[in-house]
């Protein structure tokens, strides 16, 4: 359900005010977590949820040397570029429809998906859905009269209708983020695998020293993943078995969640975020996206799964609203966004799995 009242676009102009990182390596992230808020008709919350993250926000960085077309290249991957690639993403979406972009970039970016534990993915997910909605309720007549633009303005004429400015620099400031961030997994080996997406992550062997250093640190140990949908070729089938992972990593989270309560959140957000974006994706790139989806959320287990799973039932049955609504008054950003991707499952042990991450986060006071 996209937002018709503004105040997603009014979140978002406030939020591209600072930048995508904090301290240096910490994710913002408010832009993924008002998204999420607004699709599941919290529009009201917004604001007092950003006011509650707000001390979270840095500014946004200094530029440092433009990116073009003729030196993009040798600027992928380095972090003291996110203004540079923010802006640079920003010029081609205002050139250009958004789908365009995207369709060129995606290729490009999808090998390094794994920097900042996937983050830059995810919120071009969250982008790109709040682009595909607005446009599919304008085509279909349900947006207001002026009510989606709210003092914002709608996009250009070389846009798509329904869009607006702020949800297009959205998309800018995530592209921008993950070309910034790019980092590619190179040298795994292929593991014995399995036949479901499930049996496969149940399959994947811990990295060493699972207690030592921060993301960057672990990812360097993975050495072997096993290897699982590696024979699709077929874009539907990589549709079909994409949802088929974003649901087991998901359920797996009830049990195994208290490994590492906030990063595990990512084996699912990540791959969901790459079944977000399909459908404004050329067929083409199903597939590979398929594989790289898997290999990340195959990563993060082996970084941070626990020795052993724990038996889990939800306090009681609750309705898909009641659980959305127990993670937005929990607050927490990881599982605001957990439970938006737990409601995209949609079933009894997704949901569970929703409230487990209540449980053992954190709240945001």
């Amino acid at each position: 359900m996209t937002d018709t009242t503004g105040i997603l676009d009014e979140a978002l102009q406030r939020l591209h005010t600072s930048g995508p990182e904090r301290l240096g390596r910490l994710t913002n992230h408010a832009p993924m977590a008002v998204e999420a808020l607004a699709a599941h008709g919290q529009s009201r919350a917004v604001h007092r949820w950003l006011d509650l993250y707000a001390p979270k926000l840095e500014e946004f960085p200094a530029p440092f040397e433009p990116v073009t077309d003729a030196n993009w290249q040798a600027a992928l991957g380095d972090p003291r570029r996110a203004a540079d690639w923010i802006a640079y993403f920003g010029r081609e979406i205002e050139a250009r429809p958004w789908r365009d972009v995207l369709a060129e970039w995606w290729p490009r970016l999808l090998p390094g998906l794994y920097g900042s534990a996937a983050h830059p993915v995810i919120r071009v997910g969250h982008a790109v859905r709040t682009l595909e909605e607005s446009e599919a309720e304008a085509g279909s007549g349900q947006a207001g009269s002026g009510g989606q633009a709210g003092s914002s303005g709608q996009a250009g004429s070389g846009q798509p209708g329904g869009v607006t400015e702020p949800r297009l620099a959205e998309l800018a400031h995530g592209l921008g983020y993950w070309a910034a961030r790019h980092l590619p997994l190179a040298g795994v080996a292929e593991l014995p695998g399995a036949a479901s997406a499930a049996g496969a992550l149940d399959a994947v062997p811990p990295i060493a020293n699972r207690a030592d250093g921060g993301y960057p640190t672990r990812l360097g140990r993975v050495e072997g993943l096993p290897v699982w949908a590696a024979s699709v070729d077929d874009p539907e089938e990589a549709r079909r078995r994409l949802t088929e992972l974003v649901r087991a990593a998901t359920h797996r989270y009830a049990t195994h969640g208290h490994g590492d309560e906030t990063m595990l959140v990512h084996a699912a957000t990540a791959p969901n975020a790459v079944l977000r974006a399909l459908p404004a994706l050329p067929r083409a790139l199903w597939v590979p996206s398929l594989h790289a989806a898997w290999t990340a959320s195959a990563a993060i287990t082996a970084m941070y799964a626990p020795d052993e799973p724990v038996a889990y039932a939800a306090p009681g049955t609750f309705s898909a609203e009641e659980v959305f609504e127990r993670a937005m008054a929990h607050g927490d950003e990881h599982v605001i966004k957990f439970a938006d991707t737990a409601l995209d499952v949609g079933d009894e042990r997704a949901l569970a799995a929703a409230l487990r991450a209540v449980e053992l986060s954190e709240p945001l006071v």
